[in-house]
C-alpha cells in the first residue's frame, strides 16, 4: 500500500511457460516507471539469494559479532580518531617511502607509482585481511576517497588503474598464472609486517589535506565536479607527510 495516494500495488501474473517461482517467474512488469527497483527474482540476482540464504543460516551470535566491526561514528567526515594511525602510517609508508623500480620489481607491478600502490594495498588487505583487520572501516576511504569529497575527492585515474590490474591478475590466474595476484597479496603483507615496528605521529590532518591539492592530478572528481589545482602554493611533502 501507498499510505499517501491511498492505492495498492497490484500484480497480475501470467507465465505460460512457468518454469520456477523464484528465477524470472514473468513475462515481464508493466506499470509507472517509479525508478530502480530491487527484482531478486531476476536471473541475474542468483548469486544475491544464494547470498540470502547462507547469510540466514548463521548463528546470529556470529553475525552480530562480524557486524560489530563494520560500526562506523556518529559522523560523515573521516577523523584520525576513525583509523587505526599505525596500519594507515605503516601502509603509506610502505607504498611511499620505498624506491620505486625496487619496489615495483618485488611485487611485479611495473608501472604503477605509489598512489597507486596505496589504493591497490587498502583493496589487497579487504581481499585477504582477516576480520580484526575491518575494526577502523573508514581507514578504506584512503584507497580512492569518496563521491562527495569526504576524506578527499575519489581520483578517476587511479580508480580505473586499480580496476584494471585487479582485472588483468584475475585474467591471468585463469590461464594458470597467478604471479599478479601473488603480487597483490604480498603488497598486503608487506603493509602489515612494517606496522610490526613503525610509530605514527598525529599529522593526519596534513596527509588529508595532500590528498584535496594534489587530487586534480589524478582525475579527483566529487558529486560536485572536478577537482582543482590549489590556489596557494602547495606544502612541501617532505614536510607535510611527517606520518612516515
Amino acid at each position: 500500500m501507498n499510505p499517501s495516494s491511498r492505492t495498492a500495488r497490484r500484480y497480475h501474473w501470467h507465465s505460460q511457460d512457468l518454469k520456477s517461482f523464484i528465477n524470472e517467474p514473468h513475462t515481464f512488469i508493466y506499470g509507472e516507471n517509479q525508478g530502480s527497483i530491487l527484482n531478486l527474482t531476476a536471473n541475474a540476482a542468483t548469486k544475491s539469494r544464494e547470498g540470502i540464504l547462507e547469510l540466514v543460516k548463521e548463528s546470529p551470535v556470529k553475525i552480530i559479532k562480524e557486524m560489530q566491526h563494520l560500526s562506523m561514528p556518529a559522523h560523515h567526515d573521516v577523523r584520525m580518531e576513525d583509523v587505526n594511525m599505525k596500519r594507515l602510517g605503516a601502509m603509506l609508508w610502505a607504498t611511499h617511502e620505498n624506491k620505486p623500480e625496487d619496489f615495483e620489481e618485488l611485487l611485479l607491478l611495473k608501472g604503477m607509482g605509489p598512489r597507486a600502490l596505496q589504493s591497490l594495498a587498502l583493496v589487497s588487505e579487504i581481499i585477504y585481511g582477516t576480520p580484526t583487520r575491518f575494526e577502523d572501516p573508514a581507514r578504506f576511504s584512503f584507497a580512492h576517497g569518496g563521491k562527495d569529497g569526504h576524506p578527499f575527492p575519489v581520483p578517476v585515474k587511479i580508480y580505473d588503474e586499480t580496476i584494471d590490474t585487479l582485472q588483468r591478475a584475475i585474467n591471468r590466474a585463469k590461464i594458470g598464472n597467478s604471479d599478479k595476484l601473488s603480487a597483490i597479496q604480498k603488497l598486503s603483507e608487506i603493509s602489515r609486517k612494517a606496522e610490526e615496528s613503525f610509530t605514527p605521529n598525529s599529522n593526519f590532518d596534513a596527509l588529508v589535506q595532500r590528498e584535496r591539492e594534489e587530487s586534480y592530478k589524478y582525475g579527483g572528481r566529487t558529486v560536485f565536479g572536478d577537482a582543482k589545482p590549489p590556489k596557494k602554493k602547495p606544502i612541501n611533502p617532505n614536510n607535510q607527510l611527517e606520518l612516515f
